[in-house]
Parts: structure tokens; C-alpha cells; sequence
């Protein structure tokens, strides 16, 4: 059997086992820390899986069914990769909004599993949280106004410890970004929504939040800033009622980003061992849980998103740009968590 099949976890069948089939790589995997190779094997390769999207993004393993969903947020499509294919196919479209006219990036954006065949949505084109049942396709927007004004077109999400449901909220899908009309929010935030229904706003003063993620225990929360002028990570500490207390910057690339390297703090994922990986200018930055970059994993281009999932949970998947692409790694993503919201239990 060839090298590569080892490697990847979702290798194809036995019947397309010739070279000219096998999934072609990309980018380059660097570190001088020799804790990065009890992460990542010395010879992992990033492998495309699929390509031809306008801008993927959102990528997330659902483990009861064994695929992959990701969004080409522009596009308003939401495709399904199934592991030993070639190619992504259309699972829902439209995938965000019906409405178009005033919306840059129409589709869904960040995907998160909310168990049961479900998956939450951040819905940019309808400007709001969604749930989307997986076998019927039914979405029900359970999130859309903060104060009375609508949101402005939500980006990525998390859930957390408590079950709550924590979204950033930028105006990127909205046509002129900040000067668009129909924006209604005078800032861009974060959110929780919380198990009663309730929107909380948590941060204010960044300009883009973008990425959001909570580490293994649920008591840190990270939350990307893709504003290249302070291209950074933010942390706060999480208590167990859902407060935010000593706010910090955990990375900042805003030298990166000033080198004109590709991407900026985007989407990002943990390991179960608390590690982040973090988008950023350059590829995906792996930092320990004090801060320590350990490698970067790059593609040549803007990489938007990553997940942990396949099989063994062992498989990093990453939307760069046009594709969806993997690389086998030695550990496994963080905990699942799902929703605790009332009326959302089928």
C-alpha cells in the first residue's frame, strides 16, 4: 500500500489507487519546536480534497453521519465532502439568505454541530443564528436582533461549557462592510446567547471579530480580530454564569500582516490537549495554552477556517481560499459541546 494512504485517514478506495488519483498537495508544514512533532508528524503533507469554491469557509466534521460541511459564504452554498471522494457536492442552497440585493457574502459562514442531526448556523445572509435540521433541511433562526436591531451578519460561533451560544458578529456580508446601509448595529460584537434566549453582548471594541473558540475546560475563550491594523487574538477568563473577566492578547500578528503575508486572524479550533490553531498571516499558527507558537501550517494562500475531525478525530481539515484541503495530525479537537436552548430539543 502507498505512503500516502498511512497518512490520510479518509484515504480513497482501493479501486482509484493509482498516482494520478490521489489527492494532490499544497503549502508547507514548519516548526523548529520539537513539541510540534508530538502534534504533527514529521512528513505530514497537506492534501486538497476538493476545490473550485469562490470562498470556503466553516468547516465542520459531523461524526454521526461521517462528512464534512463547509460554506462557500459568497456562493450561498453549503457543500458536503464524504471521505474517499474527489469532490464536494451541494447540500443546501440557498445556504444563508434569500435576499440578496445589499449582501456581499449571501450564505452561511461558521458551522458547529448541535448533535441529533443537528448543525448551528452562522447565518450571514439572514443576519442571524440558525439551527438546521440535517435530515429535513428545516433551519429555524433563533437568534437575530440585539436590543431591538438586527444583527449585522453573524460570522463564526462556539458553544460553551454552559451551553450557550457565543457568535461574533462583523459586517462582512453586508455589501460596504461598515458603510452599508443597512447596518444597524453601531458596533461590532460578541455575543452569547444564552439558554433562555437571551443576547449578551461581551466585546465592543474590537473592530472585526472574526474566529471564536473556548479551550478544553471551557474557562478561556479566544475570539480573532481580522483588522489588519491590530491583527490579534483576544482571551478572556469564563466563569460558570457566562462572565468575561481579565481580557488580554494572547497572539498578535500585526507584523505579520504588515509583510503582506496571506490571511489574517480568521477561524480557529483546539486540540484536546489545549492547544489553538489559530488562522493568521501566513497560514495556521499553532500556539500551546500560554501562548507559545509551535509551527505554522500554510498553503500559499489565505487559509479562513479549520476543524478537527474523520474517522479517529485525528484529521485537520482547512478551507483555504478555493479549497478544502487535510493533514493527518497526533491528536484529536477538543470536546463537543451542544446547545442548551429552550425550545430547541426536538
Amino acid at each position: 500500500m502507498p505512503r500516502i494512504f498511512l497518512l490520510l485517514a479518509f484515504a480513497v478506495s482501493a479501486s482509484a489507487a493509482h498516482a494520478d488519483a490521489l489527492p494532490r498537495t499544497i503549502g508547507t508544514v514548519k516548526s523548529e519546536a520539537p513539541a510540534f512533532l508530538r502534534l504533527v508528524p514529521k512528513d505530514a503533507k497537506v492534501h486538497v480534497l476538493a476545490e473550485g469554491f469562490t470562498w470556503a469557509e466553516g468547516p465542520v466534521w459531523i461524526a454521526d453521519g461521517g462528512y464534512l460541511l463547509l460554506s462557500d459564504v459568497p456562493k450561498n452554498r453549503m457543500y458536503r465532502w464524504t471521505p474517499g471522494s474527489h469532490a464536494a457536492s451541494v447540500f443546501l442552497e440557498p445556504s444563508g439568505g434569500t435576499e440578496t440585493k445589499g449582501f456581499r457574502e449571501p450564505g452561511s459562514n461558521g458551522l458547529k454541530s448541535g448533535g441529533r442531526s443537528r448543525l448551528l448556523v452562522a447565518d450571514s445572509g439572514n443576519r442571524a443564528i440558525a439551527l438546521l435540521d440535517l435530515r429535513t433541511k428545516a433551519k429555524r433562526l433563533i437568534a437575530q436582533r440585539f436590543q431591538g436591531k438586527r444583527l449585522n451578519s453573524p460570522n463564526d460561533l462556539v458553544v460553551g461549557p454552559d451551553g450557550a451560544i457565543w457568535f461574533t458578529d462583523p459586517p462582512y456580508g453586508l455589501e460596504g462592510i461598515e458603510d452599508s446601509p443597512l447596518k444597524e448595529q453601531n458596533a461590532n460584537r460578541v455575543y452569547r446567547l444564552a439558554p433562555n434566549g437571551q443576547v449578551t453582548a461581551i466585546e465592543s471594541q474590537i473592530h472585526f471579530p472574526n474566529g471564536i473558540a473556548f479551550s478544553p475546560d471551557g474557562r478561556t475563550l479566544y475570539v480573532s480580530n481580522s483588522d489588519p491594523k491590530k491583527a490579534i487574538i483576544l482571551a478572556w477568563d469564563v466563569s460558570q454564569d457566562g462572565t468575561v473577566t481579565r481580557r488580554r492578547i494572547f497572539a498578535d500578528m500585526t507584523a505579520l500582516a504588515a509583510k503582506g503575508l496571506p490571511g489574517l486572524p480568521d477561524g480557529m479550533t483546539v486540540d484536546d490537549r489545549g492547544n489553538l490553531w489559530a488562522t493568521g498571516p501566513g497560514g495556521i499558527h499553532v500556539f500551546t495554552p500560554n501562548g507559545r507558537e509551535l509551527g505554522l501550517i500554510s498553503t500559499g494562500a489565505a487559509i479562513s477556517n479549520c476543524t478537527f475531525g474523520g474517522a479517529d478525530g485525528r484529521t485537520l481539515f482547512l478551507t483555504s481560499t478555493h479549497v478544502l484541503a487535510a493533514l493527518r495530525t497526533n491528536v484529536r479537537g477538543g470536546p463537543l459541546r451542544f446547545p442548551a436552548l429552550a425550545g430547541t430539543a426536538k
